[in-house]
């Protein structure tokens, strides 16, 4: 089912998945830089070409008519989850329950070795699993990064050079394993969109005039100690946010879709620092304020600037 545009709506589905530079917190802050055509009804599609944790993607059809959403990231690893939570919950959910079943049988002790026995499988299906093709092996190795997810520490994903998850045991009391009622909810909205693997250059090919576009590529790092990790085995760096930059204006030129884009504020470390600002020069740059950690120094933890980057 399609949701409606309402004014008061319902907001039942969440981010089922904990991911780095997750927005949840920043949804109050960013329904403000929305699109009027969204809001107005004039838009029906919806483009994410970095989804990481989707909360942005879940805002946005909950709240407003959406028809078809195009969601992207050159990570499989998160494709083949999406596409899970798609196409069959059910079975995701009954595998997420023996996880939830297994887990709190143990002590506390025999769980650490559960978790580990559980990463160890994950890395090993990296040799056969075919993240062309959807098979049940997809699935099992959802629940396997959902279980990691949910379990390990600080809820990071994080990959070595081999693309193995290499996040250790988080000692946490009671972990949400399995969430059904959100799964199936997510489930639900996804039925109208199409999830790929790949560049974020591949949206060009779906946005059109009523479309909105929203990009969150990997922040750039706002100093020499931040705490960054990597997320895929691709990186991301000041020459892809260039290119990225000259993409945003490429679609700004070629359609009239509306493009909006998050990234770090460099400012918060460097008042000189203006990469963004030349970059998106001819845009509209917004700041919004995150609770984020940019810094080991407890002293330097708390809310600091965020750029918010919109062509309209």
């Amino acid at each position: 089912m399609i949701p409606s545009t309402r004014s008061s709506p319902t907001i039942t589905a969440k981010p089922f998945l904990k991911w780095a530079g997750g927005k949840t917190q920043l949804l109050t802050q960013y329904r403000k830089y929305y699109p009027k055509d969204l809001i107005h009804g004039h838009i029906n599609r919806y483009v994410e070409p970095f989804l990481g944790g989707g909360a942005l993607f879940l805002d946005v059809v909950q709240r407003y008519q959406i028809s078809a959403a195009l969601l992207i990231d050159i990570n499989p690893e998160l494709i083949l989850v999406y596409t899970v939570v798609q196409k069959n919950p059910l079975y995701l959910i009954e595998l997420l329950r023996e996880h939830h079943k297994a887990y709190y049988s143990r002590s506390e002790e025999e769980r650490k070795i559960y978790f580990y026995e559980i990463r160890n499988a994950y890395n090993a299906q990296i040799t056969h699993i075919d993240y062309n093709q959807f098979s049940d092996a997809w699935v099992i190795r959802a629940a396997y990064m959902l279980f990691l997810n949910k379990t390990c520490f600080n809820g990071l994903y994080r990959v070595n050079s081999k693309g193995e998850f290499n996040v250790p045991f988080g000692r946490y009391k009671r972990p949400a394993i399995v969430n059904e009622e959100n799964i199936v909810h997510v489930s639900e909205l996804l039925q109208i969109a199409e999830l790929r693997i790949g560049s974020f250059q591949e949206a060009a090919l779906f946005v059109d005039d009523s479309t909105f576009v929203y990009f969150d590529p990997p922040y750039r790092p706002i100093s020499s100690t931040a705490s960054f990790t990597s997320y895929s085995k691709a990186k991301f760096n000041d020459s892809d946010q260039k290119t990225l930059s000259k993409f945003f204006a490429h679609l700004d030129r070629s359609t009239h879709a509306k493009l909006m884009l998050s990234n770090s504020d460099p400012t918060n470390i460097d008042p000189e620092d203006r990469f963004f600002e030349t970059l998106y020069s001819s845009f509209h740059i917004h700041k919004v304020y995150a609770n984020r950690m940019i810094n080991s120094h407890a002293h330097k933890r708390g809310k600091i600037a965020e750029l918010l980057i919109t062509n309209y």
